[in-house]
């Protein structure tokens, strides 16, 4: 699926849910980033700017074509999900931080997550990445193929619970050998006007 299109979804998609409204997972916009700020506050609260995913994020923009949002039928912001430019360790292997993924509180368990991991995951494969890391909750993410297995010779830059950072290879060996503290990469915010 290229960057630009839209998936849809509906209550089909997830019938174990059974309350699932309809959204679509589309590319974030310009226009959709106080929306999506505005939704990661209210979803994960003041102290998300301190966690040390956030070290690697600070001053850079997500992965080319790897920022999307999940949209309710209505047009509003329900979720999202970004993917990072990062080293594996100095000098080391690119690879992408997936972080913060979030949905609207009130719309939680009800597949959109879900949608997004699996949108994201796909794109970044397909645009040839090899593999995403992310520090998050290992049942959760277990769903997708993300496992410790392969991380315990990296580390965050800054504190951070080792049992919860994980990753998953999208191109087999993607991760072998790869040690060393994390290293933000990629394209950097431009401040001039």
């Amino acid at each position: 699926m290229s960057q630009h299109a839209v998936e849809t979804f509906g209550i089909d998609d997830f019938p174990a849910v059974g309350k699932t409204p309809a959204f679509s997972v589309a590319p974030e916009t310009p226009a959709d980033i106080p929306a999506r700020e505005a939704l990661l506050d209210r979803a994960m609260g003041p102290k998300r700017r301190r966690k040390s995913s956030e070290k690697l994020r600070r001053g850079r923009l997500p992965a080319e074509g790897l920022a999307f949002v999940a949209r309710a039928a209505d047009g509003s912001l329900i979720g999202t999900v970004r993917l990072w430019n990062v080293r594996l360790g100095h000098g080391g292997s690119p690879a992408l931080l997936l972080g913060p993924l979030s949905v609207e509180p009130s719309l939680k368990s009800m597949g959109v997550g879900k949608a997004l991991m699996q949108h994201a995951i796909a794109e970044a494969g397909r645009l040839g990445h090899g593999a995403i890391l992310l520090v998050g909750d290992a049942p959760y993410y277990a769903r997708f193929g993300f496992s410790a297995e392969k991380t315990d010779r990296l580390a965050m830059p800054g504190p951070y619970e080792k049992e919860r950072f994980l990753a998953l290879e999208l191109v087999d060996g993607a991760l072998n050998g790869a040690q060393g503290v994390l290293e933000p990469a990629g394209r950097k915010i431009s401040l001039a006007a």
